[in-house]
């Protein structure tokens, strides 16, 4: 399966924007809400990605393996996890810090075009080739 790159970045920026709210706010709804989007984007059904899908109509002049993305929107799930177990036992410090993290992530492949769960993705790729790192179609 192949992905659009610009609706990949899209997606990212989106998510920037939300945890940003996220940690503003310290709303443990709202990064609830981000890793629902997470849990679908491990499916490949992002509502980001829909959303520009929807927007721009153009096909894209290049895609890309899309099991790199994929691994990362689980990674973003398991920091969105951590966060909400922060919020909801009452440690800030896990909260703020792993939603920091997932944020960070976001904007390094929104502004620069860094996945850094794609590169997570490649790298334990090349070193554990046989091990199975199928995310679900």
């Amino acid at each position: 399966m192949r992905a659009d790159p610009r609706a990949l970045r899209f997606g990212a920026a989106i998510t920037t924007l939300v945890l940003t709210l996220v940690l503003v706010a310290e709303s443990p709804w709202l990064l609830a809400a981000q890793a629902v989007v997470f849990a679908l984007g491990t499916a490949g059904r992002s509502p980001y990605t829909m959303l520009f899908k929807a927007l721009v109509k153009s096909a894209p002049k290049e895609t890309e393996d899309a099991r790199p993305p994929r691994f990362a929107q689980v990674v973003g799930l398991v920091f969105a996890g951590a966060g909400l177990i922060g919020f909801f036992t009452g440690i800030t410090p896990l909260a703020l810090g792993a939603t920091a993290a997932a944020l960070l992530a976001a904007l390094l492949n929104a502004a620069f075009g860094f996945c850094l769960g794609c590169e997570m993705y490649l790298l334990i790729r090349r070193l554990l080739p046989a091990a199975k790192m199928e995310v679900p179609q």
